[in-house]
């Protein structure tokens, strides 16, 4: 007997693979920032929807719009950006930590291919918000030596991984020191 098998989404498909050859070789952060990228979505498409409710309300006698002309199209944007938008945005980060430097790939439209030697590192941070606390997320927080892109953080971590690597960086620099 045999089963049929659902081709998958081509448009999602195309994405995958070119998440794939963007992110080839670097580690994906951890998954449960998908979730917190959505919750911040979410939040974000919340206040739009209300901003727009608002506006409406206040213009409703000014102008003659029809009912839900401002928030119907704000709301599918809000809705459009919450589903679509985490997914996209978590596939395109990716790192990367060799003997003697970090390297960090970010950017949904706008890429960026960060890379910081060991040397070059001032202090180092790891940060957590109330979120990231909920999802055992943590950021990794480089400071540099330098002006231009002189801080270089690294969210998505799980909390004893952003520990772990703060620990082995914090190790090359005394090594360095000596």
């Amino acid at each position: 007997m045999t089963e049929a098998v659902s081709s998958p989404d081509p448009f999602e498909q195309i994405e995958q693979d070119e998440a794939q050859s963007y992110n080839q070789g670097l580690t994906p952060l951890h998954p449960p920032q998908k979730s917190l990228i959505r919750l911040n979505t979410g939040i974000f498409a919340i206040i739009l929807t209300i901003a727009a409710a608002a506006i409406e309300f206040a213009v409703r006698n000014e102008l003659p719009l029809a009912a839900g002309s401002i928030i119907g199209p704000i709301a599918a944007f809000a809705l459009f950006l919450f589903v679509m938008l985490p997914n996209r945005i978590y596939r395109r980060w990716g790192y990367d930590m060799a003997e003697e430097q970090l390297r960090v790939l970010r950017g949904f439209m706008w890429r960026t291919d960060t890379i910081v030697p060991f040397n070059r590192i001032q202090h180092i941070d790891v940060a957590q918000g109330p979120f990231q606390r909920v999802f055992g997320l943590s950021t990794l927080i480089v400071h540099t030596a330098g002006t231009h892109n002189s801080v270089v953080a690294l969210p998505g971590l799980s909390t004893p991984d952003a520990e772990t690597m703060r620990d082995t960086i914090k190790g090359h620099i005394r090594q360095d020191m000596i």
